[in-house]
């Protein structure tokens, strides 16, 4: 935030202008600039608005408050709550009507309180829409109170600023741009601080970032040289520095500035950089020069809001609730336009006693008002109660998923966690998975396993005959005892490799050296010989412990120098430079100068860049160890290429003086400083190979087996080597022998990548017996109407694909020949792909295929993979916990995700699916009422039932047993849920809520509504009461229509209701017990005491409840209502089950033959001669057994074991959905649809 963050109007002129010329920079003076104004304000006679460019550089000069507040930065207080006690309640309200239902019901209320409109009481809308207001306000009010807690004791968190020569605390909001602030161990950094000077040698200080990136090792800062002498209070009190700098930016890794002191300027990067959010650890104090405060800190700039994701459900249900409008208007236009008829034909007769009020003059404004009155009568077709009901059911999803204790990681102690409540449904209806490798399928511990090194590979052992030995096989491992710094946990078992680092071999003894110089890797040392190593990454971790037991133990660093015990001796090296890795350049070198006075860089990387670095002059060396890259690849094992280069002193000198002025560069730093590290990472020589193995993670294959028998396509997305890829993708079962064939696109252009997708596309309809490719028409097809033949190819196929030729793929005129080939095979395998690619990938999904798809990473570089996707998914695993932060559910291992999907997933689906359609149903039953008793009444807007009974019946009568059954209820057991992955597939094509549903729910409201009136009309036109005196009145109408309805959708809930707990028996039988209790209650002489004017019908209800021709109506009514749906029920379940309803059916049949085999097992114990088979076994699953599948992965052997119809209705529902989202182009499509 600068001087002009928000705009001022000033009144100038042309001679103001030059007054102004002077000034700086746009950072100038406000109060100058004022002064200057008011001294010339004769001359004012125009108002121009100067609006502010952003801010290009940020200039803060130290222990100078005065200089440093004319640009008028933030300060450090930071403010994440949004309101305060003036502002909470217009802001909030004004928050909530901008849903624009809340601004519907706000409109009705309107209208009720104008007398000619409306026919019911202000309070049955008042009363709701308060409620579901105050219930919003409470859950906000909650929340930003805990904001406000939050923000109080970030901003009153004591830090010690230099004032004035002295150190004095100060609270953090109190500290501003260009104060010197002094850290000690273990407390907060409290801005983004430039390091001046610490207690270490060398101006060192050791951090810990995990509220910023999740890492929790350690990482190194360094001051500049100039300043890290700086320790005395009385020099830093005197210190004057002025740094320019970058703008405020979220750039967790990145800072370009220069210190500007003492006539010369010195360049900064993020190495001297403290971040608001990091832990001073390990370092007993530093000072710090305030650069970014508050707001403009990377830490707050990087909070942004995430965006909002909506679910499938929510978007159909905003276009319905748009349709039930549209259908209240036009049943209101209906009602309108029979009042005005009737008012003119029959109503002109009864003005002596049924007069029109003042206002209407006329038939047809008595139709407007009438309109208007219908629309307030009919409007709970929408009830408000809705959107406060799907809020909570989801809510209790979210705890179901954070209190499952079979998700819970007791090995981390980490559980599941719903990191949002919007999306529990859409969990049941995902399509495509994308998931992330290192970390992810593989636990991301990395173990030191094979090298090769000057062409001798290393890792392997072999038996007598020259066999590779099994794991299992294998001899004792390496014996490191000669070695009293070698790390006791780390295993090799080719005792060549030892033997030659033991004989002095120079290539071995180089090949450690790198590993043990090469990287930025922090050592502790607690204790004498106990070394702690401090990795920013597991590979490097692994490495510089493969090197300590081979000999060469990393002993400790400086700014300056790097101390190695190279087979027990020590050596310094002095450390010219650090060649840092990036996810660009994918390698690191390091410059050293040994102790001989001999300059070398050391460097290590990826092959696919290091290769092409090579000197030419040992082709036999790089074709050996290529091969054997490929040979650790297939293994499944990470690799890196070693590889050095000698530098002459002069050399060295002229590229360090070049290296110094891009990095004083104060525009493109980061490309001038690749440039000159390109440079001198050439013509390098090559020493060898590392291979890691990174371990798969338990479960990883049977959960992708699960996934993938629930029709969820899983595509693995990796920056890993294709070699390590694919092999990983054999290990985890997504890739198999008995795969027709798996397609490798390796193309460097555009037209060899087109090619091999059309002959992979070709080979595939070959094998399907097609004629042609039948692709031609479809790659000219809008991607609005794509073609997904994925159920037409006949057999397996696997996708592979490089980085390179993605890149090619991912372009707008071949992505469709991309996707199409891609989602018509089993798996695909993605490799050497960029963050970016990863997303790209998943918006190319998203954006034409109508499937629900689901990210799952653990990494920095998968966030926006899971921020591109439907749903993200973040393992809390070694690479910190950016993915965590950044997703919308958590957990420890991705065998979790089974559960989450088969089980959380499917039930929420389900539960909110039964929701909604018994939700539109009741309220259709209710409120369509009147529209049949407006024919009757003369349609003068006159309620049937009695306006406390409209009020309560959503918030009382009806809510709680429609909550209970959307919470709690399940069709089958989370165990069957697993068994039979089958049941998923309901969800992925939308089956149990879409406008077919809403329809046939909408056609059952309407139903039920027309016997609930008609049926009870009937009845009363004819029925006389006990005494013979007419039953037909008003009230008594009333009172029966409205038991009769509370019964019906009781005893209908009852017959959705397929789980029944204590809550829902409580909730149900509870409701009606209410229900009767409040009516009687209404009716009683008590009310009618203390308000007479509200309660007039005193012992109505009493009255009507008592005649048995009431309650025969009442029954009459029910038993009409829900016996056809009883019928049709039965009648599916016969003929047409889901296989769900198979599910159910077996396991009652499993339970009862499971209670006869323990009843006939006591019986037999009195014979001494029985079978075990005839009671062990169930008839129909020898042939499942003898087909080799397990029963737990095979739910179609179920299916057809019940009824074959139950799995084949959901394949031709697959095939219909395919096909509608296809549009014939030529005779060729036909044979792919057959």
């Amino acid at each position: 935030m600068s001087l002009w963050a928000s705009q001022k109007a000033l009144l100038v002129t042309c001679d103001e202008q030059r007054l102004l010329e002077g000034v700086r920079t746009w950072g100038c003076e406000l109060g100058c600039c004022r002064r200057a104004v008011a001294e010339h304000s004769d001359l004012v006679t125009t108002v121009l608005p100067l609006t502010p460019p952003p801010e290009e550089e940020r200039r803060a000069r130290a222990n100078d408050r005065e200089y440093n507040e004319k640009f008028q930065y933030a300060s450090n207080c930071i403010k994440t709550s949004k309101y305060n006690i003036l502002t909470f309640l217009p802001v909030n309200l004004f928050e909530q009507f901008q849903e624009v239902a809340n601004t519907y019901f706000l409109f009705l209320l309107i209208l009720q309180l104008i007398p000619q409109v409306s026919s019911l009481s202000w309070f049955t809308t008042i009363v709701p829409l308060v409620l579901v207001l105050a219930i919003t306000a409470v859950k906000d009010a909650t929340d930003d109170y805990f904001r406000h807690k939050s923000d109080n004791q970030v901003n009153n968190r004591q830090s010690q600023v230099l004032i004035n020569g002295s150190l004095q605390q100060e609270q953090w909001m109190n500290v501003c741009v260009g104060d010197i602030i002094k850290l000690e161990n273990n407390q907060f950094v409290a801005a983004d601080l430039l390091l001046l000077c610490s207690s270490e040698p060398h101006g060192l200080c050791y951090i810990e970032t995990a509220e910023l990136d999740g890492e929790t090792n350690m990482k190194v800062r360094q001051a500049i040289p100039v300043t890290s002498e700086l320790g005395d209070i009385s020099r830093l009190a005197k210190f004057d520095g002025e740094v320019v700098c970058e703008p405020p930016n979220n750039k967790l890794d990145k800072f370009s500035g220069t210190l500007y002191w003492k006539e010369s300027k010195f360049p900064l990067s993020n190495q001297n950089m403290l971040l608001r959010g990091c832990v001073l650890r390990n370092t007993e104090w530093c000072f710090g020069l305030v650069v970014f405060a508050g707001p403009d800190t990377k830490l707050m700039q990087n909070s942004g809001r995430t965006k909002f994701k909506r679910t499938s459900i929510d978007r159909l249900m905003n276009t319905l609730v748009l349709w039930i409008f549209g259908f209240l208007v036009c049943m209101g236009v209906i009602l309108a336009i029979g009042n005005a008829i009737w008012e003119h034909e029959v109503g002109t007769r009864f003005q002596v006693y049924l007069p029109w009020d003042e206002a209407v003059n006329s038939a047809f404004f008595s139709g407007f008002l009438s309109f208007w009155s219908y629309i307030i009568i009919l409007n709970t077709v929408v009830p408000i109660s809705l959107y406060v009901s799907v809020e909570v059911i989801r809510l209790g999803h979210s705890y179901f998923i954070n209190w499952d204790k079979k998700m819970f990681c007791a090995k981390k102690r980490t559980p599941a966690e719903a990191r949002t409540t919007t999306l529990n449904e859409e969990l049941g209806q995902v399509e495509y998975v994308f998931s992330d490798k290192t970390g992810t399928l593989t636990q991301n511990i990395m173990v030191f396993s094979k090298c090769s090194i000057s062409g001798h590979s290393y890792g392997d052992v072999f038996d007598v005959l020259g066999h590779k030995a099994e794991l299992g096989e294998r001899p004792e491992p390496v014996d490191f005892s000669f070695n009293p710094l070698a790390d006791k946990k780390f295993l090799f078992w080719d005792s060549t490799l030892l033997e030659a680092v033991k004989m002095g071999d120079p290539h071995t003894h180089e090949f450690f050296r790198l590993l043990s110089l090469c990287h930025t890797v922090m050592s502790e040392e607690k204790n004498e010989g106990e070394l702690y190593y401090k990795a920013q990454s597991p590979d490097e971790g692994a490495l510089v412990t493969a090197a300590r037991n081979f000999g060469f133990v990393f002993r400790s660093r400086t700014p300056k120098t790097i101390t190695v015990h190279e087979m027990g001796t020590a050596v310094t090296y002095q450390l010219l430079a650090i060649l840092d890795f990036n996810n660009i350049r994918k390698r690191m070198s390091v410059i050293v100068r040994n102790p001989e006075g001999r300059i070398r860089l050391y460097c290590k990387g990826a092959d696919t860049l290091l290769l092409d670095r090579l000197h030419p002059s040992t082709p036999e060396l790089l074709s050996t160890t290529t091969d054997h890259l490929n040979e650790y690849a297939g293994e499944g094992l990470r690799t890196l290429v070693l590889a050095y280069k000698d530098l002459d002193e002069e050399y060295y000198g002229a590229w360090a003086q070049r290296r110094l002025q891009a990095s004083l560069a104060q525009d493109s730093r980061e490309d001038r400083l690749a440039s000159v590290y390109e440079e001198v990472e050439s013509d390098m020589v090559l020493l060898g190979a590392t291979a890691i193995e990174d371990k798969l993670q338990q479960g990883v294959p049977e959960t992708i087996a699960l996934l993938t028998l629930a029709n969820i396509k899983i595509w693995v997305l990796t920056g890993d080597k294709q070699e390590t890829a694919v092999n990983i993708g054999y290990s985890c079962k997504m890739l198999t022998d008995d795969m027709t064939e798996v397609f490798v696109v390796t193309g460097h252009t555009v037209l060899e990548v087109r090619e091999e997708l059309r002959k992979a596309r070709e080979k595939m309809m070959d094998a399907s017996h097609s004629v042609g490719n039948g692709f031609t028409c479809q790659e000219r097809r809008s991607s609005a109407k794509l073609t997904s033949v994925l159920e037409a190819v006949a057999g397996e196929y696997a996708l592979v694909i490089n980085g390179h030729s993605l890149a090619h793929a991912l372009e707008a005129d071949m992505e469709l020949e991309f996707l199409e080939t891609a989602c018509a095979c089993k798996a695909v395998i993605c490799c050497r792909v960029t963050p970016l690619q990863k997303a790209q990938v998943v918006e190319l999904v998203k954006k034409h295929k109508k499937a629900v798809t689901l990210a799952i990473g653990d990494g920095a570089n998968d966030v926006s993979m899971i921020k591109t996707a439907h749903i993200g998914v973040g393992i809390s695993g070694q690479e910190g916990i950016q993915a965590v932060l950044a997703s919308d559910y958590s957990f420890s291992q991705f065998k979790f995700l089974q559960r989450l999907l088969l089980v959380h997933g499917r039930w929420s689906y389900l539960r909110m699916c039964k929701f909604l359609c018994y939700f539109f149903y009741k309220n259709f039953a209710f409120t369509m009422v009147h529209f049949w008793f407006g024919f009757f009444c003369g349609f003068s807007a006159q309620t049937v039932y009695d306006q406390y009974f409209i009020t309560l019946y959503n918030i009382v009568y009806t809510s709680l047993p429609v909550l209970a059954m959307g919470v709690f209820d399940q069709d089958v057991p989370e165990q069957r849920s697993m068994e039979y992955p089958k049941l998923y597939e309901p969800g992925q094509l939308n089956l149990l809520f879409n406008k077919r549903q809403f329809f046939i729910c909408i056609a059952r409201g309407i139903y039920t509504s027309v016997l609930m009136f008609f049926i009870p009309y009937g009845v009363f036109a004819e029925a006389t009461r006990d005494d013979g005196t007419q039953l037909a009145d008003y009230q008594s109408f009333a009172v029966t229509v409205a038991t009769s309805l509370v019964i019906v959708v009781s005893v209908q809930i009852g017959l959705d209701t397929g789980y029944w707990t204590a809550i829902n028996h409580f909730f149900i039988w509870g409701s009606l017990a209410v229900y009767f209790a409040i009516l009687f209650a209404m009716h009683s002489n008590g009310l009618f005491d203390m308000f007479p004017n509200q309660f007039r019908f005193v012992g109505n209800a009493q009255n009507t409840l008592a005649q048995p021709t009431v309650w025969l109506t009442i029954t009459l009514t029910t038993v009409v209502c829900i016996m056809p749906v009883v019928a049709f029920r039965f009648l599916k379940l016969s003929l047409k089950p889901d296989l769900s309803d198979t599910v159910r059916y077996t396991q009652l049949v499993r339970k009862k033959q499971k209670a006869q085999h323990r009843c006939l097992r006591r019986v037999g114990r009195t014979s001494s001669r029985r079978s075990g088979y005839a009671f062990s076994h169930q008839e129909g699953f020898g042939e499942l057994i003898m087909s080799g599948k397990n029963m737990r992965l095979s739910s179609l052997a179920l299916a057809s074991f019940a009824t074959r119809s139950s799995s084949n209705w959901i394949e031709s529902l697959r095939r219909k959905k395919s096909d509608s989202a296809s549009s014939p182009c030529s005779a060729a499509d036909k044979p792919l649809k057959e």
